[in-house]
């Protein structure tokens, strides 16, 4: 509806979450879906979600470090914006948000309280028509230099040890604020509204409590300490009341002019709520034993030249100037990912973002470059819609990669669960079985779910007055811990000479999805055979972290100098996209497969896959260890090359020949082409 003011509003509602724990944020990381970018609405929600994004997350003074961005026509009136945050504390001052103590105040602080918002919680859960236009309630307006202060006064107070416990106001403000700290403390609360500082005239109950003004949080302090609290936030400018008191009956009572508005349980709005058990198909849906159905025997046949009528050097071009491969920088170089002075690696550097932990040296690391923290957002939809438990399996196998390429050890993971709507029961079939790849790929990597976000009724009306869901879309964030940042290392190639390296399931062993490495649901197959069919990849978790082991160990050891794993567009956009990020060309040799499908060996997806560089005079060692932590699951590639020439042969063919400077150029441009209305790239 307002793709500005709701994508700084996210940012704003992610950060809060973080500081109401008592964590100062470091960092921003957001995932981004939209429709196609030849359609001029979605290059206006486009536009205007990342200048909302820029803004706020700019103004409040927080890096926006890292992301992803893709496009697909399931999202075309239904744009998805998942915003994520990370805040360092120490563990024993963590903020509770369960309030406490009998006849302790509960303060009302931050910014004013307005009608913006309105009803935004409901609509947010609902199947959008064209009716729905009448019921858009009043975006909230976030105000990013309001809540910097809002940071600041909150970590000051948390100091005080005066806070009992603190809530953000989000969905439905005041009303699930309250809601929630009674109920999880097992109290209630007393809240008077005349009390409540008010931005408009004329608000009645229903407006005070459904209000989702930004910038507002609740706080319950320690009896007879509440006004060294208002103290502290009169001082940075903000709202401080007294507005309500802890009680001992577990009810959420609400005042206003003298009577009693609203009087409830506080569990009935918490967690005392309906529980829904739907039946789970007995198969899977037609469209996915359909799709399934698929194989690559149903392509045109292919040589060395190319496949109907393209060569391997024009198709290769075709895909890194596809807007979901091509370069975000249109898209970071809006974000200020270097205040705090913390970001270690920067935004298109690396497979994963890397932040410090702390600015100067750490004193307890070995060497003086101190630790650090990695973070990445994945998610491949289409191999979620194309099979939901092993696309879900695939999303943490790829966000744990991912930070393995910097050399970070995967933690925890947070997820933002974005689906259609589960009455139906092929929305239930999805988000059960998501639910299920997440649990059992957590569970492979020992990484905690430690909260997330779930959107449902994702669907709008297609051109036929049908009604469409999204793509679900399980976006997994997960963090890993680096013990030493002078390791860390990004995707560019480093120097002439060096030796190439391809971990995980080696080209001459391809066969059709055999080892998880398959050309269905694949970006070359949606982007270049315009099909949306096959069966994804489907996730080793044995090979996955014996390859990631070996990754992470190599950059550890200091061997291993570069590091890209092969995701979207299979080996040959990761070759190329090394090659562009380091400005320097290669030699490449695939060799033969059993399947003899040159596209496959290019462009086939999944295989726990990772392109990893090493110094000429290191190869003898690297290739020992491989022997020892990867057998016949390693396969030396090639040489990077001093001049500009990009060049892939296979069983001695040569396929590919391009310059890295032509495959930059489109790479490069092809979103800022798009997002001006050039459709031709």
């Amino acid at each position: 509806m307002e793709p500005f003011q709701g994508a700084a509003t996210g940012v704003g509602g992610i950060l809060r979450d973080i500081f109401t724990m008592g964590a100062r944020p470091i960092a921003v990381l957001n995932s981004l879906r939209f429709g196609s970018l030849d359609d001029a609405n979605t290059r206006r929600l486009f536009e205007g979600v990342v200048a909302g994004i820029s803004h706020y997350g700019n103004c409040v003074g927080v890096p926006t470090v890292g992301g992803e961005v893709y496009f697909a026509p399931a999202y075309n009136c239904n744009p998805l914006v998942n915003a994520m945050a990370i805040g360092l504390m120490e563990t024993d001052e963590i903020v509770i948000a369960g309030a406490s103590g009998i006849g302790n105040p509960v303060l009302y602080v931050g910014s004013t309280t307005g009608r913006d918002g309105m009803g935004g919680a409901s609509f947010a859960s609902a199947e959008l028509s064209e009716e729905s236009l009448d019921d858009r309630p009043a975006v909230q307006v976030g105000d990013p230099f309001l809540e910097k202060s809002l940071i600041e006064a909150c970590l000051e107070a948390f100091k005080t040890g005066a806070v009992v416990a603190a809530q953000d106001m989000g969905a439905a403000g005041l009303t699930c604020s309250t809601a929630e700290m009674a109920a999880s403390g097992g109290v209630g609360i007393d809240l008077d509204l005349d009390k409540i500082p008010e931005r408009e005239p004329g608000m009645v109950p229903y407006e005070y409590l459904l209000s989702e003004s930004q910038e507002r949080m609740l706080f319950v302090a320690a009896k007879g300490r509440e006004q060294e609290l208002i103290d502290i936030f009169h001082r940075w400018g903000l709202q401080a009341v007294v507005a309500g008191k802890v009680i001992e009956e577990p009810i959420v009572r609400i005042w206003f002019e003298g009577k009693i508005a609203a009087e409830v349980p506080s569990t009935a709005l918490a967690d005392n709520t309906p529980i829904y058990k739907r039946s789970l198909l007995a198969e899977p849906p037609a469209y996915v034993q359909e799709a399934w159905q698929w194989s690559a025997d149903q392509l045109p046949t292919c040589d060395a030249s190319g496949i109907d009528g393209k060569s391997w050097s024009e198709v290769l071009q075709t895909l890194l100037t596809t807007p979901s491969i091509a370069s975000k920088n249109w898209v970071y170089r809006q974000y200020d990912h270097q205040v705090q002075n913390n970001t270690a690696v920067m935004p298109g550097g690396a497979d994963a973002a890397v932040v410090r932990l702390r600015p100067q040296l750490d004193s307890s690391a070995d060497v003086g470059y101190g630790k650090g923290i990695a973070a990445t957002v994945d998610c491949n939809s289409r191999y979620v819609y194309l099979d939901p438990f092993g696309g879900a399996k695939a999303v943490v196998a790829e966000a744990a990669r991912n930070l393995s390429c910097v050399g970070a050890e995967p933690i925890a993971v947070t997820d933002n669960l974005n689906f259609g709507s589960p009455e139906k029961p092929i929305g239930y079939w999805q988000l059960a079985e998501a639910c299920r790849g997440i649990s059992e790929g957590c569970g492979a990597f020992a990484t905690p779910v430690t909260g997330g976000n779930v959107s449902l009724y994702n669907e709008t009306l297609d051109s036929n007055g049908t009604p469409t869901a999204i793509y679900p879309t399980p976006v997994v964030g997960m963090v890993g811990s680096v013990e030493d940042l002078g390791t860390v290392v990004g995707q560019a190639w480093q120097k002439p000479g060096d030796s190439i390296y391809l971990l995980g399931v080696p080209t001459h062993q391809l066969a059709d999805n055999v080892e998880g490495v398959t050309l269905g649901a694949s970006e070359y197959l949606a982007q270049v055979h315009n099909t949306i069919a096959g069966k994804p990849p489907q996730v080793d978790f044995d090979l996955e972290k014996q390859v990631q082991a070996a990754c992470r160990d190599g950059i550890r050891a200091g061997i291993i100098r570069s590091a890209h794993d092969s995701a979207e567009g299979g080996l040959g956009i990761a070759l190329a996209e090394c090659a562009i990020a380091g400005n320097l060309g290669a030699n490449v040799n695939l060799a033969a497969t059993e399947i003899d499908r040159q596209d496959a060996i290019l462009f086939a997806e999944g295989g726990a896959r990772i392109i990893v560089t090493v110094a000429a005079d290191q190869a003898t060692q690297w290739e020992a260890t491989l022997g020892e932590k990867l057998p016949n699951r390693w396969q030396r590639l090639g040489t990077v090359s001093e001049n500009d020439d990009f060049v892939v042969t296979i069983a001695d063919e040569t396929v590919i020949q391009n310059t890295v400077a032509t495959m930059a150029k489109g790479w490069n441009g092809a979103i800022a082409q798009k997002v001006a209305g050039d459709v031709a790239v």
